[in-house]
């Protein structure tokens, strides 16, 4: 699988221009999937954020780029109907668009829908995530950023990268989210991390990483220099 971190969506041409480079091939030929699943995990969000996010309304507006077709995908709903309909609705899809939330719930119901299971399988797809939709794909998160008990009580996620994410660095709305305090974070999880914000995302392919930018990020290696 092919992944597009970022913290805040596409939100300028060169995150944009990455995607396109990792679709290889026009926005308008590509079909997505958009999965809202961790907005539910989430108090700070709401039924109409999730409405907000699935038609292409700000602050993202990922589905509003343009593509050939768009689906929503509900993990929740995945386990009741059975992988013989949803598995191939994934394979189908050029890339899968994932939402901000809780990163830990939507960890939760990625194993227990099967999708995490099934990434493995799809090397050509892209993943794109907002926010919880890039953290999950960390080994852990960290505890300020856990809004959801899961079942083990802890603030692990998916491990597909080798590095954690801290999310909104200087957002206006997040004064918490600052430069220091991710360096607190990573110290915490005791492994590699990088600080962005909105305007920046991490293109990862085959194990080779690159950041996009047109913003303000930090790497934090696992021991200071």
């Amino acid at each position: 699988m092919k992944l597009l971190l970022t913290s805040g969506g596409v939100t300028n041409p060169s995150i944009r221009d990455a995607l396109v480079d990792l679709l290889g091939m026009p926005i308008a030929e590509c079909d997505a999937l958009c999965i809202p699943t961790a907005e539910y995990g989430h108090p700070a969000c709401t039924p109409a954020s999730v409405w907000r996010f699935i038609s292409g309304q700000p602050p993202s507006a990922m589905i509003a780029l343009g593509w050939k077709s768009v689906g929503v995908l509900e993990l929740t709903a995945l386990p009741a109907i059975g992988a013989e309909r949803w598995v191939p609705w994934v394979r189908e899809a050029d890339v899968l668009l994932v939402d901000g939330g809780d990163a830990t719930y939507l960890c939760h119901w990625m194993r227990e829908s099967g999708l995490a299971g099934l990434l493995p399988s799809l090397p050509d797809t892209v993943w794109v995530g907002v926010s919880a939709g890039s953290m999950v794909m960390t080994p852990r998160i960290g505890e300020e950023f856990v809004a959801w008990t899961s079942p083990d009580e802890s603030d692990a996620t998916l491990g597909v990268v080798d590095f954690s994410v801290f999310p909104h660095l200087d957002h206006g709305l997040m004064p918490d989210n600052t430069m220091d305090a991710a360096q607190r974070s990573r110290a915490d999880i005791c492994c590699p991390a990088y600080a962005m914000d909105d305007a920046t995302a991490i293109r990862v392919v085959d194990g080779t990483l690159d950041v996009v930018s047109e913003g303000q990020w930090r790497y934090f290696p696992l021991t200071d220099s």
